[in-house]
This record gives structure tokens, sequence and C-alpha cells, in this order.
């Protein structure tokens, strides 16, 4: 007749499975293990597997919590002292003895997902100093925990503080009869003073009051900025863990250094190519602003000045319709100009001499004091200055008199003037020449030398002028000789400039 197995038959054999389960598996034996498993799930007890706390890695480290609870939506970033072996429980019960929130209340939320009581830390991920962990605290009403179940619990936590004291306690027996054996008075011993506490090195963050280290460049718990009047105490060893972050730091900053330093030769060396060639070509897909053709890589021209890209057919038709001197940009808000070797490279050979032609052309009759070669036919011309009174032009090897404006060879200025009034009479060319001369002294373009009559001109500068033929110093806007027949000093020439600290004429431009 067979007998009923107990439900404590079932849990005493259990118990006697598990432990030989856990020693098979800790031996490495995976046959025994298979067969204690089978036997164990034949009784239908419910077992739990969990790994010795002395397998985790046992070196304590800074875990970083933010801590938010129901009523506020910002959170309080908190440092606890853990050990990757410990579970979500033991963890909640730090909390609990260090804060006084009930493990009922806590919510551990490690890497977007929510943890339970018998995960470890070392399941999550959290194995280093620095990982991070959210903890949230409900409310009491919503985890539905009651002041009595909180008061029990806490009196059960001082039961337990109280048992492990009991401990270490040493129990004597009692004698017999009626005398008290006291227990043995131990010698009375001097306790030395506690040494006082080193002062903590380090600086406090402004933001969330956390100790760091003398050396960190900002706050390990929220990022803030090192005050900027704090110095590293002298005294200051860091540790190997700062060591180690300090050589990392100055790494990381010679390899920017580095990165930067190749940027600038890449620079230099992409600038020394570009220069050699006339023409930049855009490097990416854009649109001309002119015709508004698509302009695929390299086929665009991207100025040198303003940085603006147009097509080749488009840049090329401003240049030959440009009516200045200096083509501007197409972009009719840009101030900038192409330059030479931009125009040079558009054009053909024939086209750019014509544009040249034209820029003298333009300048030429733009400039203030120019003067043409009197050649028929030739292209040379010139800027003169004050001091400047003959124009040799290397066209056509001429030399040209810019006061008579004339080619007079072999002859003075007088002499000319005396045979161009000869000319005048039965020469149509001298005649022009001659009538352009009465028009300049008409419009006070010229004078007469007050003592040999030759026409003399004043080109730019001040009122002082000199005739050419007889050297005589004349005053531009009084028409007379500065000085007497004296010499410097004889104000009998007609010009009385500076007498009695007056000038000679109200438009007097320095003519002594």
């Amino acid at each position: 007749m067979a007998s009923e197995t107990s439900p404590k038959g079932n849990i005493k054999e259990a118990e006697a499975l598990a432990l030989s389960l856990g020693e098979a598996i800790s031996s490495g034996d995976s046959e025994e293990a298979a067969e204690l498993c089978k036997k164990l799930s034949q009784l239908s007890v419910e077992v739990s597997v969990n790994i010795k706390s002395h397998v985790y890695p046992q070196d304590s480290f800074r875990l970083m919590v933010g801590v938010q609870d129901a009523e506020s939506e910002d959170y309080i970033p908190v440092t606890l002292i853990v050990s990757t072996g410990m579970t979500i429980a033991e963890v909640k019960d730090k909390i609990s003895q260090d804060f006084g929130f009930h493990p009922t209340l806590q919510r551990w939320v490690i890497g977007k997902r929510l943890a339970q009581d018998q995960e470890t830390l070392y399941s999550h991920g959290i194995r280093k100093s620095g990982d991070q962990a959210f903890l949230f605290i409900l409310s009491a009403n919503a985890a539905q925990l009651t002041r009595q179940q909180h008061n029990q619990d806490q009196e059960q936590q001082r039961i337990a503080g109280i048992a492990e004291s009991l401990v270490s306690l040493q129990l004597h027996p009692r004698g017999s009869g009626n005398k008290i054996v006291p227990p043995p008075v131990p010698p009375k011993t001097v306790t030395p003073p506690k040494p006082a506490p080193k002062p903590q090195l380090g600086w406090a963050c402004v933001m969330c009051t956390f100790l760091n280290k003398p050396t960190r460049p900002g706050c390990e718990m929220c990022g803030a900025e090192r005050p900027q009047d704090y110095e590293v105490p002298d005294i200051y060893q860091p540790d190997q863990d700062e060591v180690l972050r300090i050589q990392q730091e100055q790494l990381a900053l010679m390899q920017y250094e580095q990165a930067q330093q190749l940027e600038r030769e890449r620079n230099y060396l992409h600038l020394l190519a570009t220069d050699d060639q006339n023409l930049i070509t855009n490097t990416t897909e854009t649109d001309c602003p002119i015709c508004f053709s698509t302009l695929e890589p390299g086929d665009g021209v991207v100025l040198r000045e303003c940085l603006h890209t147009f097509c080749r057919e488009c840049l090329k038709g401003t240049v030959i319709n440009s009516q200045d001197a200096e083509v501007s940009c197409a972009d009719t808000d840009c101030e900038s100009k192409l330059l030479d070797r931009e125009i040079k490279e558009l054009l053909t050979e024939e086209e750019h001499q014509r544009f040249l032609e034209l820029r003298l052309s333009i300048a030429e009759s733009r400039s203030e004091h120019s003067f043409h070669c009197q050649t028929p036919n030739c292209r040379g011309w010139c800027i003169y200055e004050d001091d400047v009174n003959e124009f040799h032009c290397d066209l056509c090897d001429e030399t040209n008199c810019i006061l008579c404006r004339a080619i007079h060879k072999d002859m003075n200025c007088k002499d000319y003037q005396d045979d161009l009034r000869i000319r005048a009479e039965n020469d149509e060319a001298a005649q022009k020449t001659k009538q352009m001369l009465e028009n300049m002294l008409q419009n006070g373009e010229a004078m007469k030398c007050p003592r040999c009559d030759i026409i003399v001109q004043k080109k730019d500068g001040c009122d002082w002028i000199c005739c050419l033929m007889c050297k005589t110093e004349i005053c531009w806007v009084t028409k007379q000789a500065r000085w007497g027949p004296k010499g410097t000093g004889d104000i009998s020439g007609g010009c009385r400039c500076r007498v009695n600290n007056q000038p000679c004429h109200p438009n007097c431009q320095n003519c002594h």
C-alpha cells in the first residue's frame, strides 16, 4: 500500500536537493546539476537561484541618483556608496536607513527600465563610479502605506539592530548558592582623544553643493563650472583616478591642438593651390543668379573678392558690356570688383585686347590731368603733374609740349607760337591750333607772360608759375609778375601778395 508524502517531507527533500544543486553548479558538474534539477522539478516546490554576493566585484563606488517626488517636477542629485552585487531591495533599505523613505515608496528606474527588488545593480550595468540611476518617491496614499505599518517596520529595524549588538555581549553563568559573583571589572583605560578630522580639500559646487576634487574644472554631479577665484592648494596630492583624468584631459587638449594645426596646414595648402588658378570653380551644386541655370560642381565661377557664384557665360557678358574701367560683380547689391586675372581668363585674346583699349579710353576721359599725344592716330596718352611740361610718347617716339599742346620739334615755345601765327593765315591745322590757344586765353585756362608775351598755363597746384622762356615768376590770379626788376622782394612787379599781411587776390592760393 502506497503512502502519501507529507508537504513537510517535500520541503525537507527540496532543501537538500536545492543545496546539492547549488554545489553542483558551483563545481561545474553539469550532469549532476541536470539530474538534481529533474528531481527538484518533480516535487513542484517554488525555488529561487541566486548568485553569491562574494562572486561580484567587492569594490565600492559612487552611484549618481536623481531623486524626484510626486509633489515636485525638479529632481535632487544624491550620491550613494554601493557595490555591484547589491540588489535593488538592499539599495531600497539603504535609502530607507539614510533618508527615511520606506522601501514601498521607492521606484527605481535604471536604463529606462523599472528595476525589480531581486535584481542586482550588476544586471543593470551599474559597475563603476559615475553611473546613473533615477529614484521616484511615491506618496504614502499612492503606495497604500499606513502609519501603523511604517511604525512596525521601524520597530523591526530597531529590534534587528539590538539583536546584532547582543552578539558581542559576554554572558556569565550564575554561581551556586545565593552569592552573586559580580563580573570582573576591566581595568580602567584612558581613551585617547580622537584626532580632529582632516579638513576636506576641494571646492563646493554653488549649484548642488557637491564637494569636488580641487583639480576638477567642473562639478562631477551637475557639471557647473568651478569658481573662478578658487586655487588648487599646494599640499593637495591627486589620487590615481584624478591623475588619470588629468592625463586624459591633457591628451585630449594635445590632440585638439594637433587637429587644429593640421586643419591650418590643409587650409594653407588649399590656399596655395587656388592662388595658382585664375578662376575658382564651385565645389557644390548651385544656381546662377542671372540665368537661374543649375551649375554642377566645376561648371560655375566663384569670384575671389565676394565669393558670389555665376556661370561663365553670364560673367563673360558682364565684362564685355561693362562701361567702367573696373568691372563690378554681377550682383547689384555687391560692390566688389572682378580681378584682372579673372577677366583675362574669361575672355579670348581678341576680346581681352578690346577690353584693355576700352579701359584705357575710359581712364583717359575720366582723368582730370590727362594729355593725349598730338601725333595723328596715336593712342598714347599720359597723366601729367604740375612740374611736368613735356610728354615723350613711347608709341610714336615723339615729344609733346604740354604747355602748347603740340609737337614742335627743334623749336622752343616762343618760336613755335610766333611761327603758328604766321602759318595760321594759310594752314588750316595751324589755324585750329591758334584758335585753341585763344580759347584757352579767353576761358582763363592760359595767360600770356607779362614779359615775353608767350602763352603759359597752370596745370595744377598753387598759383605760382614760371615762364619757360624768360624764367619770370608769375602770379596766376593777378596775371602779374611776382617781383619787380630788382628781383625777390621788389613788389613793383604787380603782385602785392602778403603786403600788410593781405593776399593779392581773394582767390589767391599761395602764389608766394
